[in-house]
Order: C-alpha cells, then sequence, then structure tokens
C-alpha cells in the first residue's frame, strides 16, 4: 500500500480554452473576406456601369413615346433631336420647331432659336461615359397620326462598347435590342 504524504500539492485544474475565436482564427477570417471581397469589386463595377446603361436606354425609350403622345395631344409637330457635345459627350432634346430649333449649349443648358420651343433637355451623366449616336439627327412626330420621319435607329452605348439600340419604325414605336444580347434583350438583327 502506498501512502500519500498528508502535505501533497492539489492537483492542478485543467485548464478549459476560452469560448471564441484566436487572434490567428480571426486574421485568417479576415484575410479570406478581403479576397472574397476584392474579387466581387470588379464584378460589381460592371454591373453598375450595365445597370446605367438599361437606365439611359430606358429613358430615351420613355422620352421618345413622350415626344410621340405630345405631338398627338398638342397638335403640332414634335422632334426629338440628338447632337454630340464632344468626344465623349451627348445630349437630345425635345422641341417644337425646325429640325435645328433647338441645341444643348451644355451644362444642362439648352438654346431654340424664334418660332421653337424646349418641352425637355437630357444630357447623359459625363461620369457614366454614356453616349447617344443616332442615325439621323432629328426625329419628327407628325401631329395627326403619331407617325414619325425618318425612321431611325439610335444607338446608346458606354466606353466599354456595350450597346442597346433604340429602333424606332414609321409608326412611332419603339423596339429595343442589344448587338450582345444585353441585359435580356434580343439581339439585334
Amino acid at each position: 500500500m502506498t501512502q500519500t504524504p498528508a502535505h501533497a500539492a492539489p492537483a492542478r485544474p485543467v485548464h478549459k480554452p476560452a469560448p471564441g475565436l484566436s487572434l490567428v482564427e480571426m486574421l485568417c477570417t479576415l484575410a479570406i473576406m478581403l479576397v472574397l471581397i476584392g474579387s466581387a469589386l470588379p464584378a460589381l463595377n460592371d454591373l453598375r456601369a450595365q445597370q446605367a446603361l438599361r437606365a439611359t436606354a430606358d429613358l430615351l425609350e420613355t422620352d421618345l413615346q413622350y415626344a410621340r403622345s405630345l405631338a398627338l395631344t398638342e397638335g403640332q409637330p414634335v422632334r426629338l433631336s440628338v447632337q454630340a457635345l464632344g468626344a465623349a459627350e451627348s445630349c437630345y432634346v425635345i422641341h417644337t420647331g425646325a429640325a435645328h430649333g433647338c441645341r444643348c449649349t451644355g451644362g444642362g443648358q439648352a438654346r431654340c432659336d424664334a418660332g421653337s420651343r424646349l418641352l425637355r433637355l437630357v444630357e447623359p451623366a459625363t461620369a457614366t461615359g454614356i453616349t447617344l449616336a443616332p442615325t439621323e439627327r432629328s426625329l419628327q412626330f407628325d401631329s395627326s397620326k403619331g407617325t414619325v420621319t425618318p425612321t431611325a435607329t439610335l444607338r446608346v452605348a458606354d466606353r466599354d462598347g456595350r450597346a442597346i439600340h433604340q429602333i424606332i419604325n414609321i409608326m412611332g414605336r419603339v423596339r429595343s435590342c442589344s448587338p450582345s444580347g444585353l441585359g435580356g434583350l434580343r439581339p439585334c438583327a
């Protein structure tokens, strides 16, 4: 039989680790999260650029319908005129009068000749890099039938080459398409 001395040291308590993460585990988790966020940023920027392009194309389509309805309700021809302001800037005006009766002057301003009346001015934000490229400079909507002269395709494009085309037929109706099938739009034929 073995006897233990009466004055033996008490047994050490077992140390249980504290709940939670250690500093090393937290730093590893943070590093993984930063890598994931960093890889998602280009995709988010691309999505933002596509949404800006789509919003500008949708606004143009709405304004084409607005110009047509104004011609019918006001009983006089209404025009939508597109012009370049610089190498990477463009604008359009909805107006009455001659084909070149109203012009964008930049900075959200327009100038109209006598006999022309400005109804709306739109300049896409230059920061987005979105431009409008028309096949015809000025479209006229007839006041009795709502038809358009001439028919046209207006191209809304961003600096990366993505584009949405707004095709206006003789009846003044607008159809949207994209050469690359962007954003669920049908590809242009």
